[in-house]
This record gives structure tokens, C-alpha cells and sequence, in this order.
């Protein structure tokens, strides 16, 4: 908690912030965040407005003045990714945005939301950086973001397969297969089952967003490793906001026994707008007992990508074919779904 308490305090001493500027510099779980802002703000170190967050005479005390002379900034041609899609991409680019223009709506009980068009993209860009697209068979588990038209747009793999439970997401694919000519292939498929058969071992590349409960990182994971064949590779994306180190640790640990090697984790590659229209998933932050300002376009979820390879043959876990016990919702770790922020929030 004296990092984030820290953080805070240091982004507060440089320029007042908005609640959602604060999150958007926290690089914490959630949690930990409200927990560390309603602590500081308890005991009169920061206050507010109601918009803007500043320090107290009792803050500029905890602050050491000498490291505010010190500034870091995350790359501004990159924004942290470490590619920038050229050529080609930028064409994809706006192809892509017109095309899933009719895309069907998040569904809360998929606990769905899908990122930013330009960091689909960026997917698609470091997936051929690494020469894991031209060519490869690619196989998603979970398409809400419809990653699987913009690998099509670039007319690059060799076979492109979706597994969704959500058959809005089929549906539409498969219109727009019609359309333009494409050739995705979709299941609708619930990761607690076992795969086709037919789809083990199969595909040169995995790419998932996963639940973020462990059983659903879990399934995921297994499921995509599953289908690799031998030194297969793997994307997907973890946030801190609503997946705690010790979680990080347990996934990591469970790609190792699966003779998987982590090549990449890069911080705040993937951001997801949080209010959707038909759903929101920022109204925890309307009960935290003090005001909070109405968000007016700060992108502050984001997610980690993971690149992983397989070293060899996957070791797989007895249950790999087997049914497995999914939960959708993480009573210790989240917050943001609508149907449980209030009694997850609730002051002891």
C-alpha cells in the first residue's frame, strides 16, 4: 500500500487529478487503489472537490519534494508498446473500424467489453513482428474484441478458427464472412468443456482475453495451450486492476509446468473504454463516499499482453480434456461488475 499511497501523492504534488486520472497512473488492483484513496482522504492528506483530487497543508508534509524534480513519461509514438503498426496496419486500421461499425453490444452476462479498434491492431502488428501470423493457423478463444477480422483483413494466416459461447458473435462473423469475403471459421463453444477433438494440437498460434477469475484464466489456458501444436504460441491479456500479483504468480507458475517460456509482458498494451452505452462498468466509483466527477473520456482500464511460447511438446494437466468449474466473478478481487460493486464496496 506505500507505493500506491506514494503514487498518489506524487501525481497529486505535480497537477490536481481527477479520480480518473489517478487510476489511470496506478498500475495496482482496484482494490488496493480505493482502499489506499479513501485512507489518505480519511485522514485529511488529499481532498476534493468533487472533480479534482489536491493535497492538504497535512499531505505537502508526506511528500518529498526532491523527487518531484524527477519525470518519467511512457513513449509517446509507441504509448508503452513497443511497436507502432506501419503501412499496411493503417489501412487495416480504418477497414477494421468501418467493418465492426454493427458489432453486437457487451453482454453482462459474459461479463463481455472489448478494447480500443487501434490496440486490436497493435495485436495483429506484434503477432507478425514475431513471425506468429503469416502463414499460421490461429485459433481465439473468446472474440469480443473481433481480433479474428482483423487478422482476415490482412489476408495473412492460413486458417483462422473462433470459439465464443456468445452466438451474437457467430452470427455476426459469419455476416461478415458473407460480405467480404472471408473464410473465419466459428464454434460456439463454453470453455468449462472439453474441446472438439479435432482442434488439439492443430493451430501455430493462440490468442484469448480471458476471464480473470482463476478458473477462468485457468480454462482459458489450458484450452489454448490444448490446441497448439509443438512450440506453439500464445497471447492473451491480464490486467492488475482485477487480477492481484499473487494471481500473476499462480498463471505464470501454470504456464512453467506446462513447458510454456513467458517472452513478453508488456504493461498497458490493450485498453478497454469501460462504458458501453447499454452497459457501465465504472459506477463503483460513484459509491466510495466522497464525490466522484463523471468520467469525460480517460481510458484507464488496461491490460497486460502476455507472448508466450511452448518449449517443445505442451505438458499438459491430467484434466486438460475434461470438464472444468468456471466462475465468471472474483468475490476478493473484483469490482467493477455492475451486479456486485455495492456489497463488494461496502465499508467495514
Amino acid at each position: 500500500m506505500e507505493k500506491i499511497k506514494a503514487k498518489i501523492l506524487n501525481e497529486i504534488a505535480t497537477s490536481n487529478k481527477t479520480f480518473w486520472e489517478l487510476l489511470d497512473k496506478s498500475n495496482c488492483s482496484l482494490k488496493d487503489f480505493i482502499t489506499t484513496l479513501r485512507t489518505l482522504y480519511k485522514k485529511g492528506i488529499i481532498t476534493t472537490d468533487g472533480n479534482y483530487f489536491y493535497l492538504t497543508d497535512k499531505g505537502k508534509n508526506n511528500i518529498n519534494l526532491k523527487s518531484l524534480n524527477f519525470k518519467v513519461d511512457i513513449c509517446s509514438n509507441c504509448y508503452g508498446k513497443r511497436i507502432i503498426p506501419r503501412m499496411k496496419f493503417k489501412e487495416i486500421l480504418e477497414g477494421f473500424k468501418r467493418i465492426i461499425e454493427k458489432r453486437p453490444r457487451p453482454n453482462l452476462d459474459f461479463f463481455q467489453g472489448y478494447m480500443l479498434e487501434q490496440d486490436v491492431i497493435s495485436r495483429v502488428a506484434l503477432m507478425h513482428y514475431y513471425g506468429d501470423l503469416d502463414g499460421k493457423s490461429i485459433i481465439l478463444i473468446g472474440d469480443d474484441d473481433l481480433l479474428s477480422i482483423a487478422l482476415s483483413l490482412t489476408e495473412l494466416p492460413s486458417r483462422i478458427t473462433v470459439l465464443d459461447i456468445d452466438k451474437r458473435i457467430g452470427e455476426f462473423i459469419k455476416s461478415i464472412n458473407k460480405d467480404y469475403g472471408f473464410n473465419i471459421e466459428f464454434i460456439e463453444y463454453d470453455v468449462s468443456n472439453p474441446l472438439p477433438q479435432d482442434l488439439y494440437e492443430n493451430f501455430d498460434t493462440f490468442s484469448s482475453e480471458p476471464l480473470e477469475t482463476y478458473s477462468g484464466l485457468r480454462a482459458f489456458l489450458i484450452r489454448g495451450v490444448s490446441c497448439l501444436k509443438e512450440n506453439g504460441v500464445g497471447y492473451f491479456g491480464l490486467t492488475l486492476y482485477e487480477a492481484s500479483l499473487k494471481k500473476w504468480l499462480a498463471i505464470q507458475k501454470l504456464l512453467s509446468k506446462m513447458n510454456c517460456v513467458i517472452t513478453d509482458i508488456i504493461q498497458g498494451f490493450s485498453t478497454y473504454p469501460m462504458d458501453y452505452g447499454n452497459l457501465n462498468y465504472e459506477e463503483f466509483a460513484y459509491n466510495l463516499g466522497f464525490k466522484v466527477g463523471k468520467n469525460l473520456g480517460v481510458n484507464w482500464y488496461k491490460s497486460a499482453l502476455y507472448r508466450f511460447e511452448i518449449l517443445g511438446k505442451a505438458k499438459l494437466p491430467l484434466e486438460f480434456n475434461k470438464k472444468l468449474r468456471v466462475k465468471f466473478i472474483d468475490l476478493n478481487e473484483d469490482i467493477t461488475h455492475p451486479k456486485l460493486y455495492k456489497k463488494i464496496l461496502k465499508e467495514e
